[in-house]
């Protein structure tokens, strides 16, 4: 079996409108998933051994930040070809690969990944910016892909869970943190009647004297 995986590239700019498609950059969030999405690769033991990238900027940075926090030590592959691709051409890409290879990833665009996908595996996912989908293919060799060939979804990582993920211990300490506010209230409310209680024991007290001394 081989591994494949596909990400689509990372969330881009469009502030400058003069510049070509090809040529928009990573935006703020874009350089914040696409790093998460490389200690992911390292944490799975998923690191692959080439990469096969589209040669539009938004998808080389998507590639240089995921290698950058993945160790990986193999080759990227940039390809005008895969530039807006569609399954067709991935599955020729694909097919050009030597057997060495096991486990192998795709950084592209869509709407040509989600029909890679589904091709593959039967399964309909939406790929939104930065998402990984980690695939499973029933085949030995790469030179036997084509549009029969099934392939098994295994996971699919999108950033926003993964952040959701790194922010929840957070979000449990505040929880831990809110029953003490809660008493803290409880013990001003008990508090204050008291006070008012011993202010009304001393008018009685005045009153019960005046009384006396009349």
């Amino acid at each position: 079996m081989k591994t494949l995986l596909l990400m689509r590239h990372a969330k881009s700019s469009w502030k400058d409108s003069e510049l070509a498609d090809h040529d928009r950059p990573l935006n703020k969030r874009g350089k914040k998933d696409a790093p998460r999405m490389g200690v992911l690769l390292q944490e799975k033991e998923l690191v692959p051994q080439r990469i096969l990238c589209s040669s539009a900027l938004r998808s080389r940075e998507t590639a240089q930040a995921v290698t950058e926090n993945s160790d990986f030590s193999g080759e990227i592959v940039y390809l005008d070809r895969l530039y807006m691709a569609e399954t067709d051409e991935f599955l020729a890409v694909l097919r050009e690969l030597p057997d060495s290879l096991e486990r192998v990833m795709i950084i592209g665009h869509n709407p040509g990944l989600e029909t890679l996908l589904q091709t593959l595996s039967g399964r309909i996912e939406s790929l939104p910016t930065a998402v990984l989908a980690h695939l499973t293919l029933q085949s030995s060799s790469w030179a036997e892909l084509n549009g029969e060939v099934t392939g098994e979804v295994l996971e699919i990582w999108r950033p926003k869970e993964l952040l959701h993920e790194a922010d929840s211990p957070k979000e449990k300490a505040k929880d831990k943190d809110k029953p003490k506010e809660k008493e803290k209230v409880k013990e001003k409310e008990i508090v204050k009647p008291k006070a008012k209680d011993k202010g009304k024991g001393k008018e009685k007290d005045k009153k019960e004297k005046k009384k006396k001394d009349k």
